[in-house]
């Protein structure tokens, strides 16, 4: 093909994407359903006539895709705002987790044509929470910071927890001679814990970095921040560690570190991570074929309701038992369960296995995904108003942790504005003459 063409396309697509997510924030339709719809009718079902079934390489995107999107939402993050919630966001973002697997997988067993490991593979694949959804709702609403901290840790905590469940249960119902519970266990063991460890060491070494980065090389700043995420994925995946869990980390890490390239940082990665969410959820849309969901359209809408008004509370309130949220909070966090790209993205690791029943599980998390983003993604702040759980005043965004000297506009801009400010004071702290007072007290 013209390389040409190749870039005209590519263009428009970037360009139809704009427009997309413009009115998506116009329409109040979140940005995956729109992606979604737009990748869906690129496809072979659609105008587009797109041929496109490729498993694996729809999961190798989601995979790239959903590391720029931890490490940004990491990158956003500053551990001094998660310290007071790392408790109930772990207990989320595990116990959550398995109740979250156990409750759908009941529910899926009933509902579908599957066998028991089946059923809760589909339970893992749809048990975590999506970041990308829940760090793109909450910077728009005005929900109490506690609860917004805690949905943060969780979404960002919970993926490697569900792929860890779902590995282990495709390589158990792939090989059922060879694997069972106790492997499974094993591996959710070991993905956790090496991932944690190494996302720890790797912390670390990148805080000592970025904040010693000289300034002969800032320009080069996102290109350290790109390989300081490819290596800590990187380095865990290999050795049998969960590669999402440490490329939070470092992101986390790197966001909390003081740098003057912050800021840079910040705008880099938010416009990559927005890019790998056109790529994910074209490319998922394009995996996607309209004329097989009627199959599983009733089946599969009763799941997602299932799962948004009894599995997630449910698992909500079982998780945080032990901790001090009200019964107001509790029911918030339990409605803040969206889910997104995450599902999806673990739904082709089961399409590009060797499960049989892969398609329609596929099917069941497309109605899944798109049931929650539409009724929870859109009434979040309203339900939040309703339980009396949003701040009083608008969330004050804080200032980026970013350190140096400023640059010679900023300091124009401080010299313009200083002489309307010293004349605003001067106005207001001018007193009457002294005659004044004398002629006042007089009459």
């Amino acid at each position: 093909m013209d390389e040409g063409l190749v870039l005209l396309l590519v263009g428009a697509l970037l360009a139809a994407s704009v427009l997309v997510a413009l009115g998506s924030a116009r329409t109040g339709v979140p940005v995956l359903v729109a992606f979604l719809a737009l990748g869906m009718l690129l496809g072979s079902d659609g105008p587009g006539g797109i041929e496109f079934d490729d498993a694996e390489l729809a999961r190798d995107v989601g995979i790239v895709g959903l590391v720029l999107i931890l490490f940004e939402g990491g990158l956003q993050t500053s551990w001094r705002r998660l310290r007071s919630v790392v408790v109930p966001a772990a207990l989320l973002s595990t116990v959550g987790v398995v109740v979250t697997m156990v409750l759908t997988g009941v529910a899926a067993q009933a509902l579908f044509d599957l066998t028991w490991l089946e059923a809760f593979l589909l339970g893992a694949v749809v048990a975590s929470t999506d970041a990308a959804a829940v760090f793109a709702t909450l910077r728009f609403t005005q929900i109490r910071r506690r609860l917004a901290r805690t949905l943060e840790a969780e979404s960002g905590g919970n993926d490697p927890m569900a792929i860890a469940l779902t590995l282990g249960l495709i390589a158990w119902i792939e090989s059922p001679d060879t694997n069972g519970f106790g492997d499974l266990v094993l591996l959710v063991v070991r993905q956790l814990g090496l991932g944690l460890v190494i996302g720890i060491v790797l912390a670390v070494a990148a805080t000592w970095i970025f904040a010693r980065l000289p300034r002969s090389v800032g320009p080069f700043a996102p290109v350290a921040s790109l390989a300081a995420a490819g290596i800590s994925f990187g380095a865990a995946d290999v050795v049998g560690g969960s590669g999402f869990l440490s490329v939070y980390l470092v992101g986390l890490a790197i966001g909390s570190t003081p740098s003057r390239y912050r800021r840079q940082l910040v705008g880099f990665h938010e416009g990559l991570a927005f890019l790998a969410q056109v790529a994910m959820f074209i490319v998922l849309g394009l995996l996607v074929f309209p004329s097989q969901l009627t199959d599983v359209a009733g089946s599969g809408l009763a799941l997602a309701l299932l799962l948004v008004f009894l599995v997630r509370p449910i698992a909500v309130w079982v998780s945080t038992a032990f901790n001090d949220f009200s019964a107001r909070e509790k029911a918030l966090l339990g409605w803040a369960g969206l889910r997104g790209a995450v599902p999806i993205v673990l739904a082709t690791f089961v399409l590009s296995s060797q499960v049989d029943t892969a398609n329609t599980i596929f099917n069941a998390v497309f109605f899944v995904v798109v049931v929650s983003a539409i009724l929870q993604g859109t009434t979040l702040e309203r339900v939040a108003a309703r339980l009396g759980l949003l701040s009083a005043a608008p969330p004050r965004l804080e200032a980026p942790i970013e350190v140096g000297e400023s640059s010679p506009l900023d300091l124009l801009l401080r010299c313009r504005s200083r002489p309307r400010d010293r004349r605003r004071r001067g106005a207001r702290s001018r007193s009457p003459p002294v005659g004044d007072h004398r002629r006042r007290r007089s009459r």
